[in-house]
């Protein structure tokens, strides 16, 4: 784990693994801390992963003023990291809540990334509804064993931490292609990942930028935006809304897999994801 001070003296988290050109990844949640993200699936064996703990997560500082956990502040963070690692020009990889942290930062500093790659990103910050569309996907999974208790528990008002936990554990394999042991696995280690401070803080007082959709849609860097066949937040249908907002996007539908689509199919993510990120210009 390797350590830098943020804009505000903040101490931040992060470690590098595998090999390659860098890319600066940057975990959602929000409020989870980037273990989730392992090694991406093995992405790690083209590119040298800088995984980012966000401020209150992780390895990372915890903050008093709740504030500072917001949305757009999470941009100067990551505008601090890029300083750190001396990067003028840097790769960028984000993930379901962090979504809206990289197109905040993308079209503040746009100068300062070279290619751009959400994944199935949360798009909160341009208004853009998540779930258009969802009933269309959750009735591709109505075959499923889990699919009636996945359901309910999605849409049950849990009156105590524990009742809320057994409701998260049941509504699970939505958010995965496969509820298999990789799955479970992975499920089961998140709510230590969480931090509630980080997590309550990411929305808290957000006002969306009205001007942000014109100006995201003058970036001119390259963009791939990747979500799971049947992910339910975002789904596909509303993911191809933000792509034709976008001036330069390409849109990767990957079958099979939902919110997680490294662990779903690791082989198509990664192929996926470096076959963009290593095509010449």
């Amino acid at each position: 784990m390797q350590r830098f001070y943020s804009w505000d003296g903040t101490e931040l988290a992060y470690r590098m693994v595998g090999s390659g050109p860098p890319l600066v990844c940057i975990p959602g949640g929000p409020g989870q801390a980037v273990e989730y993200f392992d090694e991406l699936g093995g992405l790690s064996e083209h590119r040298t992963l800088i995984l980012l703990d966000n401020r209150g997560t992780g390895g990372s500082q915890t903050l008093q003023d709740p504030t500072t956990y917001r949305v757009e502040r999470l941009v100067h963070d990551v505008e601090a990291l890029r300083g750190h690692l001396g990067l003028d020009v840097m790769d960028l990889f984000g993930h379901s809540a962090s979504g809206g942290i990289c197109l905040l930062y993308a079209a503040e500093h746009p100068h300062r990334v070279g290619r751009l790659v959400l994944v199935d990103p949360s798009m909160r910050v341009v208004g853009i509804q998540s779930d258009l569309g969802v009933d269309e996907v959750l009735a591709k999974r109505a075959h499923e064993p889990w699919y009636a208790d996945a359901v309910a528990a999605l849409h049950a008002e849990a009156a105590t931490p524990q009742e809320l936990e057994r409701y998260r554990w049941l509504a699970a394999p939505l958010l995965y292609g496969q509820w298999n042991a990789a799955a479970q696995e992975q499920a089961a280690a998140e709510p230590a990942q969480f931090a509630q401070p980080a997590t309550d803080g990411f929305y808290a007082g957000f006002d969306p930028d009205p001007t942000l959709p014109s100006r995201l849609a003058t970036l001119r860097m390259r963009i791939l935006l990747v979500v799971g066949e049947y992910d339910i937040w975002p789904t596909s249908t509303a993911v191809r809304e933000l792509a034709a907002l976008l001036n330069n996007a390409e849109l990767a539908v990957l079958p099979g897999a939902g919110h997680f689509p490294w662990v779903d199919d690791p082989a198509n993510f990664v192929a996926t994801v470096e076959g963009f990120l290593g095509r010449a210009t």
